[in-house]
């Protein structure tokens, strides 16, 4: 009897469960092959790793105004400001500019406007435009001209002209300017005389 036992070939054993705490969604059981010396083997399969980048959007503008100084008629009068975007939105961001009051208003008397609008008989001009600059983003397959401007006359403060398009992320980098917008006007010699301004909104918008 007891040779006959001592010979008899056993099948592999359950003999245990490889578990998640708290669920049994994971359950498997530990094999061990019958053998001394020998082996057990188990698996739990399924364990995610989860991680998580929050939404990063920034926008860097140079200055707060753009002073044109003292008009001459028929003569264009330009400036411009730099304006740096870092965010991390996967299909990149596109950047509008709008005027407050459509035209350059004077601040004596808002009803005088300085626009290429001829209902007042004077024919002046008023424009906005923008520039891509160099690329600061390493991400294969940037792009950050399809958003360039091109002077465009502004008569409302409806419009959001659009001065930047971007189709993938890229970092916040003050030594290297994303963009230009350039604003320019052109008086008339009978351009009422004082003091005229518009006030502008940049918008910035992260495609996540």
């Amino acid at each position: 009897m007891v040779a006959t036992t001592l010979g008899t070939t056993f099948a592999a054993t359950n003999i245990g469960t490889g578990s998640v705490a708290g669920t049994g969604a994971f359950n498997s059981s530990v094999i061990w092959d019958d053998a001394f010396p020998g082996f057990a083997t188990g698996s739990v399969s399924g364990i995610k790793v989860k991680a998580k980048v929050l939404p990063s959007l920034n926008m860097t503008i140079s200055a707060s105004e753009v002073n044109l100084g003292t008009l001459t008629a028929g003569v264009t009068a330009s400036g411009t400001i730099d304006i740096e975007v870092g965010t991390n939105a996967k299909d990149g961001v596109n950047i509008t500019a709008r005027s407050g009051s459509g035209w350059l208003t004077n601040t004596s008397n808002n009803a005088v406007q300085m626009n290429t609008l001829t209902t007042d008989g004077v024919a002046e001009s008023y424009t906005f435009a923008s520039t891509a600059n160099a690329i600061d983003s390493t991400v294969v397959g940037f792009t950050n001209t399809s958003g360039n401007l091109t002077a465009t006359e502004v008569n409302n403060n409806s419009t959001e002209h659009v001065i930047y398009t971007t189709n993938k992320p890229e970092k916040l980098d003050t030594t290297v300017q994303d963009l230009t917008f350039k604003v320019a006007a052109t008086s008339d010699a009978q351009t009422q005389a004082g003091d005229y301004e518009d006030t502008i909104t940049f918008t910035v918008t992260g495609k996540f």
